[in-house]
């Protein structure tokens, strides 16, 4: 495949530029009789131009063979092809071939130009890369050079390099959330069997924020929908995860201490629930509205902001409640 010098994570550095070419009035026998005269790097279409080169759209090849051969091929073009610019993103490429279905995306420069196609075979490779980069910024590991995609292989002293970061935030919030327990000693005090249940809450809050973040991260860049609809879907999806959840933690904490308690518990279940399936959409997408990668929100700095306003909740549920 013939690659440009593009940045590394751009649409360019994945271009082919040998590809099958055609223009509008072209007859279909004529493009297929073309199709073993020169080497290719890839023909997962038929891209079609017009006489300056600028691209019109494209035929699958699978349509092209087939059309009767005394077709033009201009009544066979996809004229809504994905296509991108060499310096977008490899990842809004991907997601432009994922959005419209097809298994290659064209390449144009800033006139409309065709300059070659992103094949099916880059394509897989982008989304497995950004599939992956995506698993490291879950696991708390920046993102310092290409050798951090081969986190596992690396020496313990590079790979403690990367991952102490956001552990030192971590470290901070679990500070934070030592701070904020103190606040209601006279709580505890009052009755140990609360804190019996901080770490349920704590865990289950964790445990919901992160299944959002792992799909945000990656729905982020494929969705169309408004973050409103998308807030309000996922809100509801915490609030009837939680009412599951404290539904059926309810009854065993009422036997094995009081309803009271066991109130507060699923209480704050359910609470706990919708507020980290916000967070867990709102960070990512605060951090892709700043220009910065949206799963850096994923990993330690969600998990904290989780953590406190569970136990927040806990807390002000157990004082109201028992």
């Amino acid at each position: 495949m013939a690659l440009s010098s593009r940045d590394a994570d751009s649409a360019g550095h994945h271009l082919a530029i040998r590809v099958p070419v055609a223009q509008p009035g072209d007859p279909v026998a004529t493009v297929i009789g073309r199709l073993g005269d020169h080497p290719l790097d890839a023909a997962d279409a038929i891209y079609v131009v017009d006489e300056q080169g600028r691209f019109v759209g494209a035929v699958r090849l699978v349509d092209l063979l087939a059309a009767p051969p005394a077709r033009s091929i201009d009544s066979l073009v996809d004229r809504d092809y994905p296509r991108v610019a060499a310096r977008h993103d490899q990842e809004h490429a991907a997601a432009e071939a994922l959005t419209r279905r097809a298994t290659s995306v064209a390449v144009l420069d800033d006139q409309g130009v065709f300059s070659g196609a992103i094949p099916a075979r880059a394509l897989l490779e982008i989304l497995r890369h950004e599939h992956v980069e995506d698993l490291h910024r879950l696991a708390g590991i920046q993102r310092e050079n290409a050798h951090a995609r081969g986190a596992l292989e690396e020496p313990p002293t590079r790979q403690a390099r990367h991952r102490l970061p956001w552990l030192l935030v971590g470290l901070a919030g679990s500070l934070l959330a030592a701070a904020l327990m103190s606040r209601f000693e006279h709580v505890l005090e009052r009755r140990m069997a609360i804190a019996f249940f901080v770490p349920t809450i704590v865990y289950l809050a964790d445990a919901i924020g992160t299944q959002t973040e792992a799909v945000v991260v990656r729905g982020l860049s494929l969705s169309r929908l408004p973050l409103r609809r998308l807030l309000r879907d996922e809100l509801g999806t915490g609030l009837l995860l939680g009412v599951a959840l404290g539904g059926l933690a309810f009854p065993a904490v009422a036997v094995a201490f009081d309803v009271q308690l066991a109130t507060a518990v699923a209480t704050s279940i359910v609470l706990a629930g919708g507020v980290a399936t916000s967070i867990g959409l709102l960070l990512p997408w605060l951090l892709q509205r700043a220009g910065s990668d949206p799963a850096l929100g994923s990993g330690p700095v969600a998990t904290i902001i989780q953590d406190v306003l569970s136990l927040l909740i806990y807390f002000a549920m157990a004082t109201m409640l028992t």
